[in-house]
């Protein structure tokens, strides 16, 4: 099985737990609320995997028109039910089926960390490509390089992988695929772990 199979299928069979683990009440969601509150009403914002809809979409939907993409179908149900005012679609981040500067921003939470390393570099393309010049990202990544697998995660039986850069090369990626970094702060995850949010531009 490869990674993305394992991922998708790993997150819609704890679907519910992760829902119940995953509340996004702290520094995540400030960052999500700094930037939207910098939008103009109405904009045009994709959650790349949105997952189950916290925090970013739920937070972004309050001002804001926010499609949400995730691999897991089963994740896009619950997102649903908690904001019922965002378009979803599953899809691919490294293949994103929307048109060329179609955005005004961008934001990926906890997604980009369980595509193979070796493709980042795309999916950071496609970020670009959708994104209108001028646009926003906010981006977790790895805040050090790790790739591995757990095969209880979340004490559910499930099977779960993660594959990462660390900081050097997350920085060198998005500067090849057109972004200006203004910030980036490190983040401990609830779930576990410290993950490095990056907010850039695309020139």
């Amino acid at each position: 099985m490869n990674q993305r199979d394992v991922v998708r299928e790993g997150y819609d069979e704890i679907a519910a737990t992760y829902a119940a683990e995953r509340d996004g009440a702290g520094r995540e969601r400030a960052l999500v609320e700094r930037l939207a509150s910098t939008l103009g009403d109405g904009s045009l914002v994709l959650d790349a995997g949105c997952g189950a809809g916290t925090p970013a979409t739920e937070v972004l939907a309050e001002r804001h028109d926010v499609p949400g993409l995730d691999i897991s179908r089963e994740q896009l149900r619950t997102a649903r039910e908690r904001v019922s005012s965002a378009g979803l679609v599953q899809g691919d981040l490294a293949h994103l089926p929307f048109g060329d500067g179609t955005f005004d921003a961008v934001v990926s939470y906890h997604a980009v960390i369980h595509v193979p390393r070796e493709e980042h570099a795309a999916v950071f393309a496609e970020f670009e490509r959708v994104l209108r010049p001028g646009g926003h990202l906010l981006v977790a990544v790895g805040a050090e390089a790790w790739a591995g697998e757990n095969d209880d995660w979340l004490d559910t039986g499930e099977r779960m992988a993660w594959s990462f850069h660390g900081a050097d090369r997350n920085r060198e990626l998005l500067t090849d695929a057109g972004f200006e970094i203004t910030t980036v702060e490190e983040v401990p995850d609830e779930l576990g772990g410290t993950f490095a949010i990056v907010r850039g531009r695309a020139l």
